[in-house]
């Protein structure tokens, strides 16, 4: 039977195959097209956290991604629940934070009805949801309105595997959480993961073990401590490694390069210092910024100049990658087969300091137009991708920053080993 890998080692393929890990126990995963759905009431955990503005739905990629899953379930006439979090409402109610804005959304995605339950619990909308007719789609409220999710209550997991005779675990962007809605409900519930977390193990498997060469990995961002063992596995991998972002002045002053006012993390330039090495010693091909925009401040009004070197004068700070960074980044990105990229180059929150991630968003696009595979992960690289217009040439976007960095990190997923520990 043929298998198709999955991240850290892992296999998987339907219910009588098992999936096997360097780092665990054999596992079994199932799917959600191996199952038996017709009729059911199905518990689907999926992720709606969306940027929210004026009770609005800003950016719909996550409710969009999991479309697949339930117009499947719907052919296959299913009562369908589904249960997700939203924001950081610290276990109490919070009106910013409630579920209600995905419902028309939703609604227009899917081109039919979704009911919105004001609770995630309670007697009320337990027999709401057993009342469901086939076809039927609920959205209960905000789970995190309960101190419970996050503190993996047992009894609260039974709770909500109430509302399902089967679970599908929809929502890759909270595999790496030991939460109550993936952790504990399949002690209590039997099931499978949906389309979207199939989509995205397989192309992050496809990332770290199986790369059409040359690959480029592209890490950005603000720490070098936040992304320190996804780029230590990264240079195991890659042909070329691009560092960006604020974390690139902590390692261009570990060369001894004089980065101004710049960020810099102090306790983690030894560690810097020793992955350039690495890469030297490994044949790979790191490069740092070679040029800047600098500015007086992180103003948007602030003063701007372009450095034409490594080094930055006292007195200013690097917000963007320069013209001639720009160029040399797109030339790499164009010469690569497969692109994986995470973390903003600059503060691109701010127009006049956005250039660059722009660029390189734009560049990744161009690749992508000519056969390369592109990953683009993490939330700001995404936003960049989505305000450079190239969202949709790009291979894949994944929903998941933390969970995509784990699976990259070589760590197991606990919202995976739970449901893989689950009896067929």
């Amino acid at each position: 039977m043929r298998r198709a890998r999955l991240i850290a080692h892992i296999k998987y393929d339907t219910v009588s195959s098992r999936a096997e890990s360097s780092a665990m126990e054999p596992l079994r995963l199932r799917r959600i097209q191996d199952l038996d759905l017709q009729g059911k009431r199905v518990l689907v955990r999926v992720d709606y956290n969306v940027p929210l503005h004026t009770g609005k739905v800003m950016d719909a990629t996550r409710v969009q991604k999991t479309i697949p899953t339930l117009e499947h379930l719907l052919k296959a006439n299913a009562r369908i629940v589904l249960i997700s979090h939203l924001g950081r409402p610290n276990g109490k109610s919070q009106k910013a934070c409630s579920l209600a804005p995905v419902v028309p959304c939703l609604q227009a995605l899917l081109n039919r009805p979704v009911h919105f339950l004001p609770d995630c619990l309670g007697e009320e909308t337990l027999q709401r949801v057993l009342r469901l007719k086939p076809g039927e789609i609920v959205l209960l409220e905000n789970l995190r309105f309960y101190p419970e999710e996050e503190k993996n209550a047992p009894q609260f997991a039974k709770r909500l595997s109430q509302y399902g005779e089967v679970f599908i675990q929809e929502a890759f962007g909270t595999l790496h959480r030991a939460h109550a809605s993936t952790v504990g409900i399949p002690k209590y519930l039997g099931g499978a993961i949906g389309f979207l977390v199939q989509k995205e193990l397989q192309f992050l498997d496809r990332t770290l073990n199986a790369p059409e060469r040359p690959f480029l990995a592209i890490v950005g961002g603000v720490k070098v401590s936040d992304k320190i063992q996804v780029i230590r596995k990264m240079i195991e991998r890659v042909d070329t490694l691009i560092i960006g972002g604020a974390m690139s002045y902590t390692f261009l002053e570990s060369q001894g390069v004089s980065i101004g006012e710049s960020p810099c993390e102090k306790d983690q330039l030894d560690l810097a210092q020793d992955i350039v090495q690495q890469t030297y010693s490994k044949g790979i091909q790191c490069l740092l910024p070679a040029d800047h925009l600098i500015a007086e401040s992180t103003r948007p009004d602030a003063k701007t100049k372009v450095a034409e070197s490594m080094a930055i004068p006292p007195g200013w700070i690097g917000v963007d990658i320069g013209p001639h960074s720009i160029q040399l980044f797109s030339e790499e990105i164009a010469a690569a087969k497969t692109i994986f990229w995470n973390g903003p180059l600059g503060i691109f929150e701010i127009p006049s300091f956005a250039q660059g991630t722009l660029s390189v968003a734009k560049a990744i696009a161009e690749a992508a137009d000519q056969g390369a595979i592109s990953i683009v992960g993490g939330g700001d690289s995404l936003a960049a991708v989505r305000q450079a217009g190239v969202q949709e040439r790009i291979t894949h976007c994944s929903t998941g920053g933390g969970a995509s960095l784990e699976l990259l990190e070589g760590k197991a997923l606990p919202g995976l080993a739970a449901l893989a520990q689950v009896k067929a």
